[in-house]
């Protein structure tokens, strides 16, 4: 469907929950919500909703700063903090109760059960009956003696709650379905969809963009807005993603947080590209830079359909942005892993030459780390192989290719000749001197191409490791 284009500057907002890591589903909501903002020369908030005490914890807030970081999905204001705010959520309540769009109620949480109880029994949905809240010529119960009350929003009574979602088109609730939203706990604490709605008010938030999750808070919270005499934002809520099996992405069955992928070796650039086309599209486009996309990028093609991750398709994207990467930079990425894995970098070729080398064949750059490993240990050749390979027919030419090393120009051009020269004088053919000379230099027998392998070990080393032919 066609989105309403912006007759005010954008204001956009990304308002995660600090109760575990950034979710592949909040960072792509994150994502299409910053590139709307970077799109039109908008804002792009940060909040976070850490009002559930019981579960926000400081390390889950790291986590979510941490992975917006990796990301480079950079916010205009805040962080901002609910619990920073809670003067003004205790004003706007104030407020709403004197005007009368807010009500005390003194109902206990038995009571309340037992009257849905009741309703569940009627065949009625449960819902708040209203014993509290005030209308003209009714009277009220007398207020128990040391019961702190909640706060409860007056829904209206009647008509519907209608938008126009960007994503999913015309909607509409009835607010018969709606009961009194407990707005403020016994202890003064305001509710989520309280504090969502004074926040998107008072921030000025032009545009909501949330997963489809959040449909059924969105009318409790235009009807909060109203009340407040606020503009509504454009709300747009995109699908979920599914896991491979067509079910909700799960942590046993999936990877679903943006830092496990830091940790498998993908790279955010490409992490960005394929989120983006999780839900969103650009004709045929697959591979683009977060520039395009937020050229490109508007809420006229976001899917109303959900999507669906492939681990397949995220890997080809990440192989190719590994391919177009700088050598010193993934090579910055992969040396701490290397050294764990027993790499020894003294003496030994320049990493980077290294990587430029390897990365076209690998997915991640943990296969990176893994394959340039060659260059890094001493080669430790299954004793089978070398007895398969380095027979006594080949051996002349193993000890001719040694003596040619000592003098040949040392580049990847001059030792394919020379490689050439021997293969001729004997009558070999390549993988006849290619594979013992494999088999020697690193201990296994897939490699890239052998002249350039050659040529990153040096000189020095290959004359030391081909001296053990005789062995």
């Amino acid at each position: 469907m066609t989105a309403p284009s912006p007759t005010t500057p954008v204001r956009t907002r990304f308002a995660p929950s600090p109760t575990g890591y950034l979710h592949v589903g909040g960072a792509r909501t994150a994502l299409f919500s910053w590139a709307y903002a970077r799109h039109f020369g908008g804002t792009f908030v940060l909040r976070i909703e850490d009002t559930d005490l019981e579960r926000s914890t400081p390390e889950a807030v790291q986590a979510i700063l941490d992975g917006m970081n990796w990301l480079g999905l950079q916010h205009d204001e805040g962080p901002f903090y609910q619990m920073q705010r809670m003067d003004r959520y205790r004003e706007v309540l104030a407020k709403m109760l004197a005007e009368g769009t807010a009500y005390h109620c003194y109902s206990s949480q038995d009571e309340v059960e037992a009257m849905r109880e009741r309703q569940r029994a009627a065949g009625d949905k449960p819902r708040y009956d209203g014993t509290w809240r005030p209308e003209a010529g009714k009277a009220l119960p007398p207020v128990p003696a040391d019961r702190k009350p909640v706060i409860r929003f007056k829904n209206p009574l009647d008509g519907d709650v209608s938008w126009t979602d960007v994503v999913k088109g015309q909607i509409t609730i009835s607010n018969r379905e709606l009961d009194d939203l407990v707005i403020a706990r016994p202890d003064g604490t305001p509710t989520y969809n309280f504090c969502v709605a004074v926040d998107d008010w008072d921030m000025q938030i032009t545009h909501v963009i949330r997963g489809d999750d959040h449909v059924n808070n969105t009318p409790r919270q235009i009807n909060i807005l109203h009340a407040l005499g606020a503009t509504l934002p454009h709300y747009g809520h995109v699908p979920m993603i599914l896991g491979t099996d067509g079910q909700k992405l799960s942590k046993r069955r999936d990877a679903v947080s943006v830092m496990d992928y830091l940790d498998k070796g993908f790279l955010p650039e490409a992490m960005l590209n394929y989120l983006a086309r999780l839900g969103w599209s650009h004709g045929d486009d697959e591979v683009f830079s977060m520039e395009q996309m937020c050229s490109w990028f508007d809420l006229s093609h976001l899917s109303s359909s959900p999507a669906q991750f492939n681990p397949e398709k995220l890997a080809w994207i990440n192989n190719h942005y590994i391919k177009a990467a700088d050598n010193q930079r993934l090579a910055q990425l992969v040396r701490a892993q290397m050294l764990e894995l027993g790499a020894g970098f003294e003496n030994a070729p320049d990493l980077a030459a290294v990587i430029g080398l390897m990365k076209e064949r690998v997915n991640t750059t943990v296969e990176l780390g893994q394959a340039a490993m060659l260059f890094y240990r001493q080669p430790q050749a299954d004793a089978a192989l070398r007895q398969q390979h380095i027979t006594d027919a080949v051996m002349p030419a193993l000890l001719e290719y040694a003596q040619g090393c000592q003098a040949v120009e040392w580049n990847k051009a001059a030792l394919s000749a020379l490689l050439k020269e021997i293969l001729a004088k004997f009558a070999l053919k390549m993988p006849q001197l290619a594979m013992p000379l494999r088999l020697l230099l690193t201990g296994q027998l897939q490699t890239p191409s052998i002249d350039a392998v050659v040529e990153l070990f040096g000189r020095e080393t290959v004359l030391a490791r081909l001296s053990k032919i005789a062995e």
